[in-house]
């Protein structure tokens, strides 16, 4: 008699007291569909090969490094969407453990390049901004590594990416929104969205293509079944149609038209004597010397009819070295100047508050009646203009005392009445911060108006960073955005979000540009932070969703291994 060695299916129940039901011992093993993974078939198990962590480890720096390559002064927009593709194909199918440090390579990939502006400080605040940054995508791939294992999953990791570049913009010290991958698509398909959605919903859509191509490509590695031909092509172009009509839709959002009113305005970049941590130079006035003179220059070109008369000028931030408010010859040097040019200029100076405080200020110099409304920069630039914990952090770090005395954050917003219109100030750093930028253009401000000091970094990736910025908050709000910075980039900004001009780095510069005053509002101007709150609870949603199933999951022997089993959307 022979004995029939034909395995039938056994069931019983793990140690945990789970159902199980597979193949009797002996029998071929295959990988088994996860409770999360859905209905057979639909799973994408990947190769448990020894070649799994090396290609995850390098997919991750992959994933990183395109993301880096998105961003200005390279501008390679289109990588942001195939960088979001590697990271989440590296992280996806990994136990949270292993997601969490895979998506702290992505960030270490992203953020060590395209902070590398920070070295001029040392480059041990460098490392370590980068390292604390880090974190919140380790933190990303902890979800990850999560709610890809749920259906829809490419959704539910772009609404995580969102909440992971929420939290960065506000935790420690005020937050640090700088490398969201918003601001690598200053002029882009991807672009529109921001008119919709603002910046988050421009992360939220590359993200969500990143996610739909990592879908696809998952779909392509899994073992096919057998006569599934068909069906394995329609697996693979419904997440590729989805990749493609995310940007596609972008030209479906509304356009805003010219209003027929203009306004005339004046830029000024004067440049300083100083590079580094003293870009200002030791001898006192030389940087308002630099821009009383151009304003001069500026007043005698009209004159001579060289160029147009503006209808108000705008100096970058920390055009005067000297508080022109406590000190009579900075206050005569940029009263003569602005009477010479005889309309109401914009001016960037530090002002004292108190004996030992100080205030970022934007004021409004008029030619007839001097100095009259301003603006403070409410964002403040921590290590830079305050000191967090400030007696642990001097006592460590001697560059600390370099701050000086401390700034005060202003607590109004930034529209200021300048000759026909009211502008919106913004100060340098803050234009990274979605909250003032869109509360300023909220007010009905128009156009919007960086003032910014980069002279720390110039020549650095930050300037053309931080341009890209505008290019954003232009679309976001329907508005021209005028950036004059002190050592370049200065820029007028469409708000179709085109670059129309801009200076070089390290060089004295003005022009008087014709700049459309638009009015209409945006959606994103309307709804504000709504967008974003309505994608972090998506996100965290998911991740409970995810937490809740995993627990049995988690007890099942098939997944000891980290590489194992993969579910599919």
């Amino acid at each position: 008699m022979v004995q029939d060695k034909t395995a039938a299916p056994v069931s019983g129940r793990s140690a945990a007291g789970d159902p199980v039901t597979g193949p009797a011992p002996g029998s071929p093993k295959g990988p088994p569909i996860g409770p999360e993974d859905g209905p057979p078939g639909a799973g994408a198990p990947l190769p448990g090969s020894r070649l799994a962590l090396p290609a995850r480890v390098a997919g991750a720096a992959a994933g990183g490094l395109l993301l880096f390559l998105a961003f200005p002064p390279l501008g390679l927009w289109f990588l942001a969407p195939l960088g979001m593709a590697s990271a989440v194909l590296a992280v996806r199918g990994t136990r949270p453990r292993r997601g969490t440090w895979l998506g702290l390579l992505v960030g270490l990939a992203l953020l060590l390049p395209g902070l590398r502006w920070v070295s001029p400080i040392g480059t041990d605040a460098w490392l370590g901004l980068v390292a604390m940054e880090s974190a919140f995508y380790a933190a990303w791939g902890t979800g990850v590594a999560l709610v890809t294992r749920l259906r829809l999953w490419p959704l539910w990791g772009a609404a995580l990416w969102v909440a992971v570049e929420w939290a960065r913009g506000v935790f420690p010290f005020g937050g640090f929104p700088w490398a969201r991958v918003a601001f690598s698509q200053g002029e882009s398909l991807f672009t529109p969205y921001a008119a919709l959605g603002g910046a988050p919903l421009v992360s939220f859509a590359v993200a969500l293509c990143g996610g739909l191509l990592a879908l696809a490509v998952s779909r392509l590695l899994a073992p096919a079944l057998p006569s599934s031909g068909s069906r394995r092509g329609r697996a693979l172009a419904l997440p590729l149609a989805g990749a493609l009509a995310v940007p596609a839709a972008a030209l479906a959002v509304p356009r805003y038209g010219d209003e027929g009113r203009n306004v005339t305005v004046g830029v000024i970049q004067g440049n300083v004597p100083g590079r580094g941590m003293h870009p200002l130079g030791d001898e006192p006035a030389v940087v308002l010397g630099n821009h009383t003179r151009m304003l001069h220059q500026m007043a005698r070109d009209v004159r001579e009819g060289r160029t147009p008369r503006p209808d108000l000028v705008v100096l970058p931030e920390n055009s005067t070295d000297i508080d022109p408010l406590r000190n009579a010859f900075a206050r005569s040097e940029i009263d003569a100047a602005v009477k010479d040019v005889g309309v109401p200029v914009l001016v960037g100076a530090v002002v004292g508050i108190g004996e030992n405080n100080r205030a970022t200020r934007s004021i409004v110099w008029d030619p007839v009646t001097g100095p009259g409304a301003h603006y403070d920069k409410q964002k403040l630039v921590p290590f830079g203009e305050f000191t967090p914990l400030q007696g642990l952090v001097q006592a460590l770090f001697e560059r600390a005392s370099l701050v000086g005395k401390q700034s005060v954050a202003g607590t109004r917003d930034g529209d200021l009445r300048l000759g026909p219109v009211t502008v919106g100030a913004i100060n340098c750093y803050e234009v990274a911060f979605d909250g003032v930028v869109g509360d300023t253009a909220r007010t009905g401000a128009t156009p919007l108006v960086v003032q910014t000091n980069n002279a720390t970094y110039a020549l650095t990736n930050l300037p053309p960073q931080q341009l890209a910025m505008s290019q954003l908050r232009a679309v976001e709000h329907n508005r021209a955005v005028i950036t004059s910075a002190i050592t370049g980039i200065s820029a007028y900004v469409t708000p179709s979000g085109s670059i129309a001009w801009r200076t070089g780095e390290l060089v004295p510069a003005m022009n008087v540009l014709t700049v459309p005053v638009r009015t209409a509002r945006t959606i994103a101007t309307r709804v504000g932070a709504l967008p974003e709150w309505a994608l972090i609870l998506v996100g965290a949603g998911a991740v409970a969703a995810a937490w809740r199933r995993r627990t049995p999951r988690a007890e099942h022997p098939v997944n000891r291994e980290d590489d194992q089993q993969v579910g599919d959307a």
